[in-house]
């Protein structure tokens, strides 16, 4: 059984469109792209370092892979560059016809049944990185095994929530966290079923 890990950079007001620069994703308006990029230190590239250092598969949206495709493929000094390029990049999407990214992999069908299978097969943990539409449908159908989050001390308003309307309640447990010198969480988190509610 694979393990489906989502790790995401959001605000601390939930959002998570654009970290990387303002032309990222200016979809709906958004006008606050490159929030996450004067904050990173080296213990952050560190943490990085570690995610990326082991074997993983990506699984992508249709607008994260356009972007990381555009960029990777063509990158030489950064570190993730050879990691990213190698993997194997599972790309959900019902609008495009091929993937040109090596390594790349079409899922059209029903993206549920589609990550299921994938679940179920041998191979590495599968990561997925931005992708919010996405994201949606894989926290709905209870797809995802951890959640690493990095939030960032910033708060931009409106923008693509990492949980978006209509997530259905439910519980997480803490395993690991860390704190960069410039104020970012990097927290880890399991699934843990129901809410335990209470009164006060």
């Amino acid at each position: 059984m694979r393990e489906l890990i989502v790790n995401t950079f959001m605000t601390l007001d939930g959002v998570m469109q654009a970290p990387g620069g303002p032309e990222e994703d200016p979809s709906g308006g958004f006008s606050h792209g490159g929030w996450s990029v004067k904050y990173w230190d080296e213990a952050m590239g560190e943490k990085m370092g570690v995610v990326m250092g082991k074997p993983f598969a990506l699984l992508l949206g249709r607008k994260t892979y356009e972007i990381f495709a555009s960029h990777w493929p063509h990158t030489t000094d950064d570190p993730a560059a050879e990691p990213l390029n190698a993997a194997r990049k599972y790309v959900a999407s019902r609008t495009l016809d091929k993937v040109e990214w090596e390594n790349s992999v079409l899922l059209k069908s029903d993206v549920v049944e589609e990550v299921g299978k994938l679940k179920n097969e041998s191979g590495p943990e599968i990561q997925v990185h931005g992708s919010s539409d996405l994201l949606q449908t894989l926290i709905k159908h209870n797809l995802i095994d951890r959640y690493v989050i990095w939030t960032f001390p910033v708060v931009v308003g409106p923008g693509k929530r990492l949980f978006g309307d209509g997530t259905a309640p439910a519980g997480l447990r803490l395993v690991e966290t860390a704190t960069s010198s410039t104020g970012v969480t990097i927290a880890m988190y399991e699934p843990a079923g129901d809410i335990d509610y209470g009164t006060f």
